[in-house]
């Protein structure tokens, strides 16, 4: 196969395109793998937020100040009610550190809190409250615990948004693949018209020459010219749609517009054959669909768990310990703080209620058995996805052999019958026919490297694996968060 110099040479490299550079280019700033980039950051705050819902919660609350003045009717001693005015303002402020007991489902606390309370009668009184210390508990019983099933479930979400990161970005560089064939066999079909518009440029003076001296009928005549005007009319729509690919392209990678292009054919390709039983255990290891069916798995698990523990009996235990005092002076009221002690225990039973808590059961749990039988296909075509997907790339290296040998048969075939139609030894249908092979072969060869790339990004994407250079597909977290 033999590529116009045109198209691997140029005075400015910087012009010059790859494969590898475009997909480079498409995974660092296209909308798909911004995109992509944006999604994976969601999913790591989302597992961070996760993370720090189990940890310490320090929090302090202020009321400064709270100034009320108003009439409300006031019970007194004797069990009647008198309205009186009140006038005062209220300080208060607290800190309290939370601690959530993930395997029970439970919290524990301690904080501590004082107030303030001016009363502006006549005179104005101050006084004083103070909790230095409250520990205390809650704990609900015989209930759903979320964090038993999250710490299974946001786990395996959190690295499954890491492999789908892994394997979009794989799809980028398909989608980019795409985007530079689609501009290689446009610049290619345009370098094709040009050489075809010069031959039939030359080839029509030579039928005129032979038609002036009564060698050829006028009807090969027209022929030839007919030839030469259909190339000049395929070399403008062929310089139409290349700029209009090429535009596409820089779209894609978000190149300027004024930005000259030329993409350098991927003429040496990967000499690698992918063992299937290999590309099948790296996709079980690596793809995210995997840890998806034992995700969904879980969460049906994790409603059937909620929808029994919603509809049964259920308690709830809260206890408290701590020390108050009051006083009109704020270094009193810490002084010989008295105990403070709560303990409750609430308890809900079902007794009517239908056949709701039931219902909510059942459909847990047929909810449950679709999400297996759907796994369970999702699995099984899932491996005969990988398996067709590595034996259809296994032949592309032969498919491309084969066109690269047609074209340069083609090739040489259309040279020979363009000397042996200048020698008068063939007609012009003939060398129609020895051109358009010659066309469609080198059209072909292009097509047949479109091909061995994107078979071998879809197997990459598949198994999210390097199989040229023998190592999983990886992704710094870190470098993502930038």
């Amino acid at each position: 196969m033999v590529f116009s110099p045109s198209l691997l040479l140029g005075q400015d490299a910087e012009n010059y395109y790859t494969l590898k550079r475009v997909i480079e280019i498409a995974k660092k700033q296209s909308p798909e793998a911004l995109s992509a980039q944006h999604r994976f950051r969601s999913s790591y705050w989302q597992y961070r937020t996760y993370l720090a819902a189990y940890r310490p919660q320090l929090k302090m609350s202020l009321t400064i100040p709270n100034y009320s003045k108003s009439i409300s009717s006031i019970q007194q001693d004797d069990g009647s009610f008198s309205f009186r005015s009140s006038n005062y303002t209220r300080w208060s402020g607290g800190l309290s550190l939370s601690q959530k007991i993930g395997p029970t489902g439970g919290e524990v606390f301690v904080n501590s809190n004082i107030d303030r309370m001016d009363l502006y009668d006549n005179p104005t009184l101050t006084s004083y409250m103070t909790t230095p210390v409250n520990i205390g508990f809650s704990q609900p019983l015989f209930s759903y615990n979320s964090y038993k099933w999250e710490k299974r479930i946001e786990p395996l979400k959190y690295k499954e948004a890491k492999q789908k990161y892994l394997e979009e970005m794989e799809q980028v560089s398909i989608t980019a693949i795409n985007y530079f064939f689609n501009v290689l066999q446009a610049q290619i079909r345009y370098d094709i018209d040009k050489v075809n518009l010069a031959n039939n440029d030359t080839l029509y003076k030579i039928a005129q020459g032979r038609y002036n001296i009564g060698t050829i009928a006028e009807n090969e005549l027209l022929q030839m010219e007919l030839r030469y005007l259909n190339s000049k009319s395929s070399l403008r729509e062929s310089e139409l749609e290349l700029n209009n690919r090429v535009f596409y392209l820089k779209s894609y990678l978000r190149l300027p517009e004024w930005e000259e292009i030329k993409l350098i054919p991927p003429i040496n390709v990967l000499n690698i054959e992918v063992d299937p039983r290999k590309a099948k255990e790296e996709a079980l290891k690596n793809r995210s669909d995997i840890l998806s069916f034992d995700r969904k798995l879980l969460e049906a698990q994790s409603s059937v768990s909620r929808a029994k523990s919603d509809g049964r009996f259920s308690a709830s235990l809260y206890a408290v310990y701590g020390l108050t005092q009051s006083a009109e002076d704020i270094e009193d009221a810490y002084k010989e703080p008295s105990e403070q002690q709560q303990v409750m225990v609430g308890i809900s039973i079902p007794i009517i209620d239908w056949g709701l808590a039931k219902g909510k059961i059942k459909m847990a749990e047929s909810q449950q058995e679709l999400v297996k039988t759907s796994v369970e296909q999702e699995r099984i075509d899932f491996n005969q996805e990988v398996y067709l997907k590595v034996m259809k790339f296994n032949i592309q290296n032969s498919q491309l052999h084969i066109a690269s040998k047609s074209d340069t048969v083609a090739q040489k075939r259309y040279e020979v019958t363009k000397q042996r139609y200048i020698i008068g030894k063939i007609g012009i249908t003939e060398l129609n026919i020895a051109q358009t092979e010659k066309d469609n072969s080198k059209m072909g060869y292009v097509a047949a490297l479109h091909n061995f790339w994107q078979q071998y990004y879809q197997v990459r994407k598949l198994t999210l694996f390097d199989f040229k250079d023998n190592r999983e597909i990886f992704v710094d977290p870190e470098y993502l968060l930038e």
